[in-house]
């Protein structure tokens, strides 16, 4: 069977030669990755052991969340100490190891770094309450009066995205502190120079020690308008992330521009990858420029629901966008923020995104949010630019949907009084040997989250050496990604059938098929597909292939 393809015009994206342009990076939940001291944490110690793995995987780069001093009032994202590790995860001496171990496989290495806020705890915020109104060290914060006789009353009617105000008052004075997030977070002043010079001293820590870039946690936050004017929202995450007067503000720019500078003190390509939730696409490649940061993640593909035509717009203003500032794009599909992909492909609009998922509210069909999953894996992987991937993807894991109230410890959860199901779900430790305690996450079966029964079906040892298995399925898929050069080569739409989407990366054509029918496959060499072909020429429902 054979269809004539009539080619439409290719889109050229112009590309370079640094490692990060094409990465496929792996994110890592130290708290939920591996456990080595069996304390039912994750650990640092952890991650070296599983270096092979990641390895053997064929990644090009591991993003490491939080593993710094912290209270873990939000899971490490409250910061008491920039440049140590927190106790739960081991040592500065375990990082150096990890590090190098890493090195020595080819894989870099990137960490998370928290600008927005730091920890309650922090010694600088706990300077500015013992010190009085206007002093410099409450200057590091933004501190200010608030409303009523007596200052009862918030200073503007600013809602943390954790849920509430976003003041908290300083007791028995009448000052408030800000806090976009989390009340033992307190959002930093930007416009201290002091705030600024502490950061580049950071940024240079860690590069001293090797790290090749840094994940910057809500990039687009950092700056406020001045006076902190007034702003309500019903939905101060969503429909205030970018267009309010705490979001997106033109000055964080100045703040990259500085940090270019500073990561260029150093050899090896490293890298700043943003987290901003910014739309529309035009307005996120601000974000990298070329004297700016050097990737943004693309968070308009990840929130783009089951839909071929959705996807193909996403993907056109994606690489648009970023080519006009002569950046690549990102592709990623889930992390430690958002339910997984494999669940939310399983709703009955799939691909929306919950806010998180437990036993009173729709549960996924598993088997097709999985289906579509891997499906979607053949799409991310064959088009250019960098790909992520979070943790247990690559096993296909699903959400702990029915994850019991008592065990949560998401801040989002209690904040809301469980109006936000939370984060949780998406942050259950990985299993590695489905016949062993805690599916060999921890080396005494313990586990800070509990897993449900059905990840014994998706632990690494099963899955190991299965060509059908969904572990395999992504090392084949590395493998011919970097084979093909498809991180750096180009995309060329071809003419589909509805809900079908159909090109070209080199010499590979990508077929994904997102109806609930059977389609026509293109003659060519099959290299790999996310389910067997067992008729010739067909590709079945809710799957996807390569031919060469």
């Amino acid at each position: 069977m054979s269809i004539h393809i009539k080619e439409e015009p290719m889109t050229e994206y112009r590309v370079g030669a640094e490692w990060w342009r094409s990465a496929v990076i792996y994110q890592i939940y130290p708290r939920s990755f591996a456990d080595a001291n069996g304390d039912g944490i994750g650990d640092l110690v952890g991650i070296s052991s599983k270096i092979p793995y990641l390895s053997s995987l064929g990644i090009d780069a591991i993003w490491l969340s939080p593993f710094y001093r912290s209270p873990q009032m939000d899971a490490g994202y409250d910061v008491a100490d920039y440049c140590d590790v927190d106790p739960l995860f081991g040592r500065l001496d375990d990082f150096d190891r990890m590090l190098e171990q890493a090195h020595e496989k080819g894989i870099k290495v990137i960490i998370d770094l928290v600008p927005n806020h730091t920890s309650s705890a922090h010694s600088w915020f706990q300077s500015a309450l013992k010190t009085p109104v206007g002093s410099a060290e409450r200057n590091r914060y933004l501190f200010s009066d608030g409303k009523g006789e007596n200052g009862e009353f918030p200073p503007n009617k600013w809602q943390s995205v954790f849920g509430g105000d976003a003041w908290s008052r300083i007791p028995g004075e009448t000052q408030w502190y800000l806090h976009l997030f989390d009340s033992s977070q307190p959002d930093l002043n930007w416009e201290c120079p002091e705030v600024r010079a502490e950061f580049e001293d950071i940024l240079r820590f860690w590069l001293k020690r090797g790290v090749d870039g840094f994940r910057v946690d809500v990039a687009h936050s950092l700056v406020k308008v001045p006076g902190l004017p007034d702003w309500e929202s019903e939905d101060p995450e969503e429909s205030a992330m970018n267009v309010g007067p705490m979001w997106d503000q033109e000055g964080v720019h100045d703040i990259y521009r500085s940090w270019n500078k500073v990561l260029k003190e150093f050899a090896g390509d490293r890298m700043l990858v943003a987290e901003a939730w910014v739309q529309p696409q035009s307005r996120l490649a601000r974000y990298v420029r070329s004297d700016e940061m050097h990737q943004a993640f693309n968070f308009d593909y990840l929130l783009t629901h089951w839909d071929a035509r959705a996807l193909r717009e996403v993907i056109d203003t994606s690489m648009a966008a970023a080519a006009h500032v002569g950046a690549p794009t990102t592709w990623v599909m889930s992390n430690h923020d958002t339910v997984r992909h494999t669940s939310r492909y399983g709703l009955s609009n799939p691909g929306t995104r919950p806010r998180g998922i437990d036993a009173s509210r729709e549960q996924p069909d598993e088997a097709l949010g999985l289906r579509r999953a891997r499906a979607a894996a053949l799409l991310t992987h064959a088009l250019p630019g960098s790909a992520y991937i979070y943790q247990g993807e690559e096993l296909g894991l699903p959400e702990h949907t029915t994850l019991d109230a008592a065990h949560r410890q998401d801040p989002r959860f209690f904040r809301t009084n469980g109006e936000e199901v939370g984060r949780d779900g998406c942050r259950v430790p990985i299993p590695w040997v489905s016949g062993e305690a805690s599916y060999g996450f921890s080396t005494a079966g313990e586990s800070w989250l509990p897993q449900p029964e059905s990840f014994a079906q998706y632990s690494a040892d099963v899955q190991q050496g299965n060509p059908q298995s969904t572990l395999e399925l992504y090392r084949q898929l590395l493998q011919l990604r970097r084979e093909y050069g498809l991180g750096s080569g180009s995309l060329t739409w071809l003419p589909s059938a509805q809900g079908v989407l159909l090109f070209d990366n080199g010499p590979i054509r990508i077929v994904i098929n997102l109806t609930d029918m059977a389609t026509a496959l293109p003659d060519g060499q099959l290299l790999i597909s996310s389910e067997p072909i067992n008729q010739p020429y067909v590709l079945p429902a809710n799957a996807a292939a390569w031919l060469r």
